[in-house]
């Protein structure tokens, strides 16, 4: 079982040849189904992380249940390819996306900054608003001074959209057929993830909501290389130009992406979507006061 890990232990494994990770992976697999007797089950999204983690553990144990949560907010492309995968179960949220943001707040910037602007302009505590305001005593846990002007906005941030539509469903469905997920994230993808990887390792056997993330030391270079070497199916989404494949609609992380963005080819290959996105769920608004750009 993993303890806490030191930054130069993740850049270490990181680093790691391709067939030495995937060694150390399937041992961390094993070690979360021996220890829940095979109660699990694979988070599968349809993306190319997911994918690669479904083929791995079902390469060690066939029978393991998949779990697509179907938000409403996927590629159809990515719809198409988790339909030609066997043993899947489909997941809805109670809420839709514009049920969301109507009530709670768009997902902007990241899920960080989303949570401390919809904090500091919806808490009853002082103390926290202060803290999202001017930081702790160590200056930490306080709105970036580049996303303070969020604060002003006219319209609601926050980050519950993935909680609503992903997180609760999947601990709903976890606790109902008792089950313990494995998810495909990499500490690689977020400095959330990799603080949380650092603190608890792959799996998370004490955690009040056990996890296990047995890719957490991949690279996204590892994922492609063990997909050629493989020859695993993935969705064509790829090769339309997309690197991510998550959420349609979510807009964190689009201000640090390469011409042509998420949006950029939306507009190209989804464009009924894309209109529905920019106008209709009023996504344009949001990304014109960020500076985002997202029209060709």
């Amino acid at each position: 079982m993993d303890l806490k890990v030191l930054p130069y232990e993740l850049k270490q494994k990181q680093s790691l040849p391709l067939e030495v990770k995937i060694r150390m992976t399937k041992l961390r697999i094993q070690e979360w189904y021996e220890h829940w007797d095979g109660q699990v089950y694979v988070s599968f999204s349809g993306g190319k992380d997911s994918t690669v983690l479904l083929h791995i553990v079902r390469g060690m144990y066939p029978d393991v249940k998949a779990v697509f949560f179907d938000t409403g907010l996927e590629y159809p492309e990515i719809r198409e390819f988790v339909k030609t995968i066997d043993n899947v179960d489909w997941v809805k949220p109670k809420m839709s996306f514009l049920e969301v943001i109507e009530k709670y707040g768009y997902p902007v910037v990241s899920k960080e900054v989303s949570r401390n602007i919809h904090e500091a302009k919806t808490t009853k505590s002082e103390h926290l608003k202060n803290i999202r305001l001017y930081g702790d005593k160590n200056g930490n846990g306080k709105i970036s001074e580049k996303w303070k002007f969020l604060l002003n906005a006219p319209f609601n941030v926050s980050n519950y959209c993935c909680t609503i539509m992903k997180k609760l469903p999947a601990k709903k469905y976890g606790t109902k057929h008792k089950l313990k997920p494995i998810i495909g994230t990499m500490a690689q993808d977020s400095r959330m993830r990799q603080q949380k990887y650092l603190q608890n390792g792959c799996n998370a056997f004490a955690s009040s909501n056990p996890l296990s993330t047995p890719l957490a030391f991949w690279l996204e270079q590892d994922i492609w290389e063990y997909v050629k070497r493989f020859n695993v199916p993935y969705s064509k989404i790829y090769d339309m130009g997309y690197e991510r494949t998550g959420c349609m609609w979510c807009m964190f992380g689009v201000h640090m992406e390469k011409e042509p963005n998420k949006f950029h080819l939306m507009q190209d290959t989804h464009p009924q979507i894309y209109d529905y996105c920019i106008n209709k769920l009023g996504c344009g608004k949001v990304m014109d006061y960020c500076g985002i750009k997202y029209k060709k």
